[in-house]
């Protein structure tokens, strides 16, 4: 489990480097950088509904 977040994690700040990077790369004239900022958003919200579900179920203890 713990795993698991911590990848999400990394991709998640993964997807935004790549969004800077594109940022300043293509200057406007591609949607690249909107591309991998949804892309972003949707695995935080993705990894913020699993740790609530996972909660929820019991798999993660109340108390750390």
């Amino acid at each position: 489990m713990r795993y698991l977040v911590i990848g999400v994690l990394i991709l998640i700040v993964a997807s935004l480097a790549s969004a800077l990077f594109f940022v300043f790369h293509d200057r406007g004239d591609s949607k690249r950088a909107v591309k991998a900022l949804a892309v972003r958003v949707g695995l935080s919200v993705a990894l913020f509904v699993f740790l609530m579900a996972a909660y929820y179920l019991g798999l993660i203890p109340g108390r750390l």
